[in-house]
């Protein structure tokens, strides 16, 4: 059996652009990104603190420190300085799930990291 787990997230990020003329995505900063363990392509789920919009769609990195931009139709969805949730999921098995740590990124308002934790 497969288990759908929470894999990663960055918790409470600010959308610093949103750019409906540009193919769909998320920009996120490079570093960010690989610190949370997310993939370029990888799917990932939008959570607007602001207004509780929520919508898929995937990660494209970024070269901006700090940067965190939603693009195409989903940037009707948010409003530059919108606080985010960015989550990531993962199939499991049982087996697998004896060693699970999910990565969770906590960043400051600037998405500066302040923390990283391997637990929900």
């Amino acid at each position: 059996m497969q288990v759908e787990m929470l894999y990663s997230k960055i918790h409470r990020a600010r959308i610093t652009d949103a750019n409906l003329n540009y193919v769909g995505s998320i920009t996120i900063d490079r570093n960010l990104a690989r610190q949370a363990n997310l993939l370029e392509g990888m799917k990932v789920d939008i959570l607007d603190v602001n207004n509780g919009e929520r919508f898929s769609t995937y990660v494209i990195l970024g070269d901006k420190e700090g940067e965190i931009c939603i693009n195409g139709a989903a940037a009707r969805k948010v409003a530059i300085d919108d606080i985010v949730i960015i989550v990531a999921y993962g199939s499991y098995s049982l087996e697998e799930l004896k060693d699970y740590r999910p990565t969770v990124v906590m960043v400051d308002e600037n998405n500066k990291i302040q923390s990283i934790k391997y637990e929900v």
